[in-house]
């Protein structure tokens, strides 16, 4: 289980670093549209990240799961992206070719022209990363010593998506009718799929997991044939695109990421003791804003998600029943990036509807007010401001005041030192860890170090939350971690 969960956790950071070639993208797309900017070459440099992203996703993840992050790997993702798709295109073609020549004649209903779509990128990058870690130091004969180490990595990663591709040509049919299904059934479920999705998008965050289900919904689910005849998949990609029927499943967000959790940091304050006030003031108004303006609500959720693990489902499911809602009203906006307030603007000439969501949002900003007020109080959940120890420091002045490098090292000693640490990465606002143990973790001494949480899936797999700032503080710990325990995955 502990390698299952090191492995998803890698997977789903790993995710991220193609995600976050969204904002560019969207932002180019929308500027370059008629009812903004009209300037056709800049909506077509968007539209070409789009159009490529299943290979941004096999380059991507492909550097994310190799140990180095070198580019060797990303090309060879390149290299498996391409071979595979090619050789189960190309499988699948001779079947339908065979087929027609069959004594029954016609063709089945599941050999149709298959697209791979981003899965065919995840599926490579995965290939690619796996087979770069095995074979990036394989050393051949010496007539053969120029193919060697690193370059016998998109060698042997050709060969593997190769075999792996033959497959595809055989199975993805079926998957593909299968996904089809699944993504007109949760269109058409009047509102079951809508839940389902949002309720496990933030069940799934405190393990880093909610990537994996927002990918195939994001960028597979349905398909839309644009003026131009390119046909386009995914929620987000579809909505950016003209379809009406895009937006379906990110509309929902808006209202909790942009008022809902903000009433939440609100309520926290409220409940704050008053001589600590002034004190927490700050960093919640922050988290709240950050949340509003962009959408990043992990620094908020993962205040109160292990104190009253109860109200986190209780936020989950209030998250699918705002899904269903935005579908319910015929509600349709998506992002680039996240439900907040820099896409909702970005996006709100296209949106259907979308003016619904500041109503929906406030009504559902009054009910966490007022749902954590009741929380806090009733139980005495220790949120900011109501601890009886030393309050959660402040991680942005910490960092101010002493800088990274001196905050990494104190975040080393208190993991147990470079001994304790396997492998340790980064992801938006947490430090993804496998350590060699995490029972003797003590979260007060991170907190006074200016972590709003921390998370232990089983004995190993370990999260802090730090903020947007993670990934700096990353990069300083990994000065100062030995390189055979330092794996950045």
């Amino acid at each position: 289980m502990q390698k299952v969960l090191a492995a998803l956790q890698k997977l789903g950071k790993s995710l991220m670093l193609p995600i976050a070639t969204l904002p560019i993208a969207g932002l180019l797309l929308r500027f370059g549209q008629s009812d903004l900017l009209n300037i056709p070459f800049i909506a077509n440099s968007g539209n070409a990240l789009f159009t490529n992203l299943p290979i941004l996703f096999a380059i991507g993840i492909a550097v994310g799961l190799a140990k180095d992050n070198h580019g060797a790997s990303g090309l060879a993702g390149a290299v498996c992206y391409f071979v595979l798709t090619a050789s189960s295109q190309a499988v699948n073609k001779a079947l339908q070719v065979h087929t027609m020549f069959t004594p029954q004649g016609g063709m089945p209903k599941d050999l149709k022209e298959i697209d791979l779509a981003c899965f065919g990128g995840i599926i490579a990058g995965t290939i690619a990363g796996l087979l770069y870690n095995r074979f990036k130091n394989t050393k051949l004969p010496d007539w053969l010593g120029f193919f060697g180490g690193r370059r016998f990595v998109p060698i042997v990663s050709g060969g593997a998506s190769l075999v792996v591709g033959g497959v595809l040509g055989l199975i993805w049919p079926t998957v593909q009718n299968g996904l089809d299904a699944t993504s007109k059934w949760m269109v058409s479920s009047h509102g079951a799929g809508e839940f389902l999705y949002g309720f496990l998008n933030r069940l799934l965050l405190p393990l880093g997991l909610h990537h994996v289900i927002n990918t195939p919904i994001w960028f597979q689910f349905g398909d839309y044939t644009g003026a131009d005849g390119a046909v386009v998949h995914g929620d987000i990609f579809r909505f950016l695109a003209g379809d009406p029927t895009g937006g379906h499943f990110t509309a929902g967000f808006f209202p909790i990421m942009m008022f809902a959790l903000p009433a939440a940091a609100l309520a926290m304050y409220v409940c704050a003791k008053k001589e600590n006030k002034a004190v927490v003031g700050g960093a919640l108004f922050s988290v709240a804003f950050t949340a509003f303006l962009c959408g990043i609500t992990e620094p908020i959720e993962f205040m109160f998600m292990f104190l009253a693990p109860v109200l986190f489902v209780i936020h989950a499911v209030l998250t699918g029943l705002s899904l269903v809602v935005c579908s319910m009203l015929g509600i349709h906006d998506s992002f680039a990036f996240s439900a907040g307030l820099t896409d909702y603007l970005l996006n709100w000439r296209i949106a259907q509807n979308g003016w619904m969501i500041i109503p929906i949002g406030v009504a559902f900003a009054v009910v966490y007010f007022f749902l954590f007020v009741f929380f806090i109080k009733k139980f005495n959940l220790k949120t900011p401001g109501r601890e009886d120890d030393d309050e959660t420091a402040n991680f942005s002045k910490l960092v101010a005041d002493q800088g990274f490098d001196s905050l990494a090292k104190q975040y080393i000693s208190a993991l147990g030192g470079t001994e304790n640490i396997k492998e340790i990465d980064s992801c938006i606002t947490r430090i993804r860890l496998v350590l060699v143990s995490n029972k003797e973790l003590d979260e007060k001494t991170f907190k006074a170090l200016g972590a709003s949480g921390v998370m232990k899936a089983g004995s190993q797999v370990t999260q802090i939350i730090v903020g947007t700032k993670a990934e700096l503080l990353v990069d300083a710990m990994n000065k100062f971690i030995p390189e055979k325990s330092s794996v950045t995955a």
